[in-house]
């Protein structure tokens, strides 16, 4: 894709042809997607260090457990994006080499749709449903 052009809008990603899957520009689009929303948590991650570092402890010890619950909620929380950061780095690496948009377990389409709802996806919608009933049935 070529620096100055535009990218393109979910409308026209979603409009596009099937022959036109995965093609530059919908990577373009993806890859675009993916490094917004790691810039994202990245800058969420380093307010909630900063919020973190201005903790003052209080006398008081029903304040002090309400501060030291939000903190832990905060921490939970940015262990989730931490997983998400991960899962998105690993999506880029897919764009990389050509392997993005196609499920790992079927090697077919993952589908537009799926992937603006859900960047990071690795599996098709079938791929996931028969993932997750092999989960539920091994316990985990």
């Amino acid at each position: 894709m070529n620096p100055g052009s535009k990218l393109l809008t979910e409308k026209q990603i979603l409009a596009a042809p099937a022959d036109e899957y995965m093609s530059p520009a919908q990577l373009a689009f993806f890859r675009a997607r993916l490094v917004a929303e790691r810039d994202a948590l990245l800058e969420s991650a380093h307010n909630t260090t900063e919020h973190l570092q201005d903790y003052v402890a209080t006398p008081d010890p029903a304040d002090r457990a309400s501060q030291e619950e939000d903190h832990t909620l905060e921490l939970r929380v940015r262990d989730r994006e931490r997983k998400l950061l991960h899962k998105i780095d690993e999506a880029i690496a897919r764009i990389d080499n050509n392997s993005y948009g196609w499920c790992e377990e079927s090697g077919e389409p993952i589908g537009i749709a799926r992937l603006i709802a859900r960047p990071t996806a690795t599996y098709s919608v079938e791929a996931q449903e028969r993932h997750e009933i092999r989960r539920k049935m091994q316990g985990g």
